[in-house]
């Protein structure tokens, strides 16, 4: 399996109710639309929650904010990311979600990157 990780961090002018209500009833359905066009076979939105919690775990470690949540995008092997990168249909769906991503998502402030799952129990 071939993961995409990626870290959001919202925009600054969309408030944080309407920055998840965005991307889980909006952002999540256009997802799922292109799904078979990116060759994609696994889409989790994990949003942030627990303030208070997050807040003891960064002040006893040193860390920074919490990023707003995480998006997962699996792929069954590299062959199948390939095909849904480089297909006429999987560039515009690419393109597609980059636009919608650029209404709720500070892209400067956001990480994403490729990943391979090891897992461990």
């Amino acid at each position: 399996m071939i993961k995409l990780v990626y870290c959001l961090k919202k925009r600054d002018d969309i408030d944080s109710d309407r920055f998840y209500h965005y991307w889980l009833e909006q952002h999540g359905p256009l997802v799922k639309s292109v799904a078979e066009a990116i060759g994609a076979s696994r889409y989790v939105q994990s949003h942030t929650t627990l303030p208070e919690l997050n807040a003891l775990m960064i002040e006893s470690r040193g860390l920074q904010a919490p990023y707003d949540g995480v998006t997962e995008v699996w792929w069954e092997n590299m062959a199948a990311l390939e095909r849904g990168m480089s297909s006429p249909a999987g560039v515009e769906a690419q393109a597609k979600l980059i636009e919608d991503e650029a209404r709720f998502i500070d892209f400067s402030h956001s990480r994403v990157f490729m990943t391979e799952e090891h897992q461990i129990f």
